[in-house]
């Protein structure tokens, strides 16, 4: 058992037994599945690759980024040898976020499972003495860990394996330290190795079952080899029998190390790890509320929102990646491992109508902290956070990596954290609205800050911004942002009224509300188009964005002025619309300088709020709503084969953009559950 470490004995293979990495190096967006503990997340590829993880949270530097640079970024690959031509399967366990890809051809079968650990009750340190262990485990300790077992379950299967981490975003050297543990009892036996960086050490440890009494140990040698130039390669080659299995286990060496008694990982004990972490994602799912026809991608969406919350502070990520581009070749590479106050805002919604009061509150709790220690003395709240709540996000250029399929730069940081988005407030005040109505009764302090802020909106609502795209361009009176602060003035009149809350300015705020109607009606309408505009300054230019108006009741779904408007954007972008092959741009890049350049795809929550739009105003016509149904199931087609949706669609149907993102699963979750209720009241 011991290990040798024979540096340079194996070779630099890309580990690519499905040949979908052949022609550029990389996997497709939408070959991937994701993986996560509510800290951090990890996108694992079908051809067993784990090419991104940032550790040990969200807005951490990343370990593995070969998504972002194919040479540079770093993997952890566990799959068969490129000789070995398999059929691949890769699916959820049920109702879980644990990640079974299967490899078959006529010699055998493998297995791997990939997830992060999850107790199946989160107690606090202070009362983990009182849990019950198994061999050291406590059951209620979340174990920061990355897991991966591979085994074979028919046949023989020949399996290799390479680890090579690439810390701080392929910025720091690492060493190489190969051990081996003496002891090899009740048929298991371990090997570990040190790769250690000057911030972070991370310790990856292999531990070996025979299945049965029948079977030896396989045989496992971690063996030392090339890596790139920040430091050297891990790599493994297993020969298994029907039965044995091999588990791998990546932690932090430190503060594994700095345990008065560190854990001795064995079979037993991650059986049980998994175990419990299948049962917690059960648990949680159980508390859906949606019963529809689409039940099983609702649950699905909501598991991977479940998975972008920040458990520590409550925070929502947009995405846990950054720069996977919105074009190949293109620049609108972007930072999503941040917390938006729009984003976040409606997934408080979704997870409110769905059941899930405890993330919503969760979120409110963050949100109010916020407006206790980030607004300014006028009222004004920043467009974004950190996971942590801070608002210094600088826009960094990693000019050594050269991003997906040379899409460069690759960035970190945000540098919209300071832009003037207008509609945040709107946003925010609908979900603090339903969070009242569905969730707890806001306090008084609370509603004085709400107050401030409202008084802040009636100041402002003229100004102009740069609203929900975060155009790096003109400034300009966009019509959305106007219809997102009717919405924060009416819901927190509303709010008042619900509450009784005394309101000096309610005279103020009702003349507001009417007066930013009354403006959009008047200045975003294009009567010669029939269709509400992108902006005041832009008559001519039409946007995605405007059909969120009957979403939020700002018009009534039925108004000519919405219907003939939905006309307009379901037209193709080359009839002046925004839709192509059923999906639904944002805007059309061509004709807008919105200061970034380049083109995109079309975007998954546009389409998604087109199919919510025409649902509803198919209550009033039975066209509108056969066009919902068609639209919703033909949109579902573009999501992977684990339904997750990135944030675009390119015109030849790949996915594009960061990865999965919250703002296409929540608007599905949307579609779907008012789509079914109105499907149902109609009889469709």
């Amino acid at each position: 058992m011991a290990p040798t470490a024979a540096k340079g004995n194996v070779s630099r293979d890309k580990l690519d037994p499905t040949g979908l990495r052949e022609s550029s190096g990389y996997m497709p967006i939408e070959h991937y599945g994701l993986i996560g503990n509510m800290h951090t997340a990890a996108l694992v590829a079908t051809d067993g690759g784990l090419d991104f993880m940032c550790w040990p949270n969200f807005d951490s530097p990343s370990v593995f980024c070969r998504i972002l640079d194919s040479e540079k970024g770093g993997y952890f690959t566990i799959s068969p040898p490129n000789d070995a031509r398999v059929t691949t399967k890769q699916q959820y366990l049920p109702s879980s976020t644990v990640l079974q890809t299967m490899y078959l051809n006529d010699e055998g079968v493998m297995r791997l499972v990939d997830f992060f650990p999850r107790p199946k009750h989160l107690a606090p340190l202070e009362a983990l003495q009182d849990d019950h262990l198994l061999e050291g485990y406590a059951a209620s300790q979340l174990k920061k860990w990355l897991v991966r077992r591979v085994e074979c379950i028919r046949g023989t299967v020949d399996v290799t394996v390479k680890c090579l981490p690439a810390f701080n975003y392929a910025r720091d050297k690492h060493t190489m330290e190969i051990n081996a543990d003496q002891a090899c009892q009740g048929g298991q036996a371990s090997q570990h190795v040190v790769f250690k960086s000057k911030d972070l050490s991370l310790e990856l440890r292999a531990t070996l079952d025979r299945g049965d009494a029948e079977n030896e140990l396989p045989e496992v040698v971690l063996e030392q080899a090339e890596g790139s130039g920040l430091g050297d390669a891990c790599v493994a080659r297993l020969h298994l029998k029907e039965g044995q299995r091999v588990s791998f286990i990546l932690r932090d060496y430190k503060a594994e190390t700095e345990q008065r008694a560190p854990e001795r990982i064995t079979t037993a004990l991650l059986d049980r790890v998994q175990q419990d972490t299948r049962k917690y994602w059960f648990s949680w799912i159980q508390q859906c509320h949606y019963e529809g026809r689409w039940q099983e991608i609702v649950q699905r969406s909501l598991l991977i929102l479940k998975m972008l919350t920040f458990e520590p502070t409550g925070a929502i990520v947009a995405a846990p990646t950054f720069s996977l581009p919105e074009a190949y070749g293109g620049t609108r590479n972007w930072d999503y491992r941040f917390s938006w106050v729009r984003d976040s805002s409606f997934t408080i919604y979704i997870f409110l109508r769905m059941g899930f009061k405890q993330e919503a509150e969760a979120y409110m709790h963050f949100i109010e902290e916020r407006l206790q220690r980030n607004k300014t003395a006028d009222g004004a709240l920043p467009i974004m956070f950190s996971i942590w709540g801070d608002t210094d996000l600088p826009e960094i250029e990693l000019s050594h990596l050269s991003g997906y399929r040379d899409s460069a730069p690759v960035r970190i940081g945000n540098g919209a954290a300071f832009h003037k988005q207008l509609d945040i407030y709107g946003e925010l005040m609908d979900g603090v609205y339903l969070y009242n109505k569905y969730g707890k009764p806001i306090g008084y302090d609370s509603w004085i800050a709400i107050r401030q802020m409202i008084d802040y909106v009636c100041t402002v609502w003229r100004d102009q911004d740069m609203s929900i795209w975060e155009v790096r361009g003109e400034i300009q009176n966009f019509v959305y942002s106007k219809i997102m602060l009717w919405v924060a003035v009416d819901r927190a009149l509303r709010l008042a009224e619900k509450r009784c809350f005394p309101l000096p300015q309610r005279e103020h705020w009702l003349q507001t509300r009417d007066a930013i109607m009354e403006d959009v009606m008047d200045k975003g309408y294009n009567k010669e188009m029939k269709s509400f505009v992108q902006s005041y300054e832009h008559h001519d230019m039409v946007d995605s964005a405007v059909l969120i108006a009957p979403l939020v009741f700002f018009v009534a779904p039925n108004d000519p002025r919405f219907t003939s408007t939905l006309e307009r954007l379901m037209l193709p972008l080359e009839k002046g619309g925004l839709t192509s092959t059923g999906m639904v741009h944002r805007y059309n890049t061509a004709l807008s300088n919105d200061g970034v350049g380049g083109g995109e795809g079309a975007f998954s929550m546009c389409t998604f709020w087109l199919v919510e739009a025409l649902t509803r105003a198919g209550a009033y016509n039975r066209k509108y709503l056969d066009q919902a149904v068609t639209l919703f199931e033909n949109t579902l087609g573009f999501g992977n084969h684990l339904t997750m949706f990135s944030e675009e669609i390119s015109s030849s149907g790949e996915q594009l953009g960061n990865t999965p993102q919250a703002f296409s699963h929540l608007a599905l979750v949307s579609a779907a559950f008012n789509l079914d209720r109105v499907t149902k009241s109609k009889r469709l």
